[in-house]
């Protein structure tokens, strides 16, 4: 009997010293993963364009996103940073095979970009498929975060529809009923209007005609006789860099500008107002950022950005900051452990990005939860008169995080 209760102490026993042996070298396994990372840098894969014609783009964002981690002492989670730089050159046929450069070839840990849309959703294909990080700094298609959003997809910039929906309701109270709208037709054009018909819709206006071009045509003649025929209350265009500046100059020329007020998502004079000069004097547009800002956060960004780089910051190198913000944040969060992707990627859901822009937030579908201004052009300035959406979050329709998050809830 005795010698039974000793056999069976010992089957007790076993199972106990296997889970502590076990346990203890899961630690030690932890343990050594954990120091053979902090001897290895975070690898930081660039995805921007630095050739073409949104060159000055990719350059912003990428000053904008070393500016932030520099600030944080140049380490991420306590790793040193390692940036692996491919020029996306802006052209969609080429975005998986430079995406794959950096995923498969130089196994990168995160992927900072694009700008382009059109690479984006190259971009957005191969994150998807390998589970890598991806944070994009600027492209607005919005289907990044909706149909394709992904876990370990994520957004520091706007969707078309964030940009372009709040100055619906801001025409509508302005009294106008009747809006026509101009834009080019591509995607970010034809989502942008979208996005303003909605909100005006909603507001109770009416759009009396949607005008396209195609992308780039910047010849606008026929389009503004069209207009000062159907005479609106309004017009809403989407335009942005050259063409912005040309359609503003020869919106006034024809004389439409004292007739019928011109307003547009806020790139129609991001960047191009010395170009445009008098001619955007007034304009009203919708943005998540404006030079003028009255924020400590904005004053001492674009102070250490100006001394850094010897030249202005704009909305790109805002983003490009804010990307390396939430780096910064999310990898202290996990103490730099960028194998543990779910922690690090529930630790990117978590941050809270004090951003020269105003303090932002993520939603379920992974855009930013930020403000919306109305600016106007006084003085060669973009100038904040007031905020047309507070912490405005994209609807993000066809995005399934959103439904696994309301069931978890």
């Amino acid at each position: 009997m005795h010698n039974n209760k000793k056999a069976f102490q010992a089957c007790v026993n076993t199972p106990r010293k296997l889970f502590a042996v076990s346990a203890m070298a899961l630690a030690l396994s932890s343990s050594l993963v954990a120091s053979v990372q902090a001897a290895d840098p975070v690898k930081v894969g660039i995805l921007l364009p630095f050739t073409g014609t949104f060159a000055a783009l990719g350059e912003a964002t990428n000053n904008g996103l070393k500016l932030a981690i520099e600030q944080q002492g140049g380490t991420l989670g306590g790793r040193a940073v390692e940036y692996v730089v491919v020029d996306s050159e802006a052209d969609p046929g080429k975005a998986v095979q430079n995406m794959q450069k950096l995923v498969s070839g130089a196994k990168v840990d995160v992927v900072v970009g694009p700008v382009h849309s059109g690479v984006g959703m190259g971009a957005v294909k191969v994150a998807r498929e390998s589970g890598v990080p991806l944070i994009i700094p600027n492209a607005g298609f919005n289907a990044a975060t909706g149909p394709l959003c992904a876990a370990n997809i994520f957004r520091t910039s706007f969707t078309s529809w964030q940009t372009a929906f709040p100055m619906g309701k801001v025409a509508a109270d302005k009294g106008y009923k009747n809006i026509v709208t101009v834009a080019w037709r591509y995607g970010f054009g034809t989502e942008s209007v979208d996005g303003f018909k909605e909100g005006f819709e909603q507001a109770g206006g009416k759009i009396t005609k949607e005008i396209y071009l195609p992308f780039p045509e910047v010849e606008f003649q026929s389009q503004l006789t069209e207009i000062a025929a159907l005479k609106p209350d309004a017009v809403f265009v989407f335009f942005a860099g050259g063409g912005a500046a040309k359609f503003v100059q020869d919106y006034a020329a024809a004389g439409l500008k004292d007739k019928i007020p011109l307003l547009g998502s806020g790139f129609l004079t991001e960047g191009t107002l010395a170009a445009q000069g008098q001619a955007a004097d007034g304009l009203l547009t919708t943005l998540h950022y404006a030079d003028s800002l009255e924020t400590a956060e904005n004053a001492k960004f674009r102070s250490d950005y100006k001394q850094q780089f010897g030249k202005e910051a704009d909305i790109y190198a805002v983003q490009g900051y804010d990307t390396g913000l939430l780096l910064a944040q999310s990898l202290q969060a996990v103490a730099g452990n960028t194998a543990d992707r779910a922690a690090w990627i529930q630790a990117m859901e978590n941050a809270r990005i004090a951003s020269p822009r105003g303090e932002w937030t993520f939603s379920k579908a992974h855009n930013p939860v930020q403000n919306v201004y109305l600016r106007e052009v006084r003085n060669g300035a973009n100038v904040v008169v007031d905020v047309a959406r507070e912490k405005l979050s994209d609807p993000a329709p066809g995005c399934k995080l959103q439904q696994v998050a309301a069931t978890a809830r």
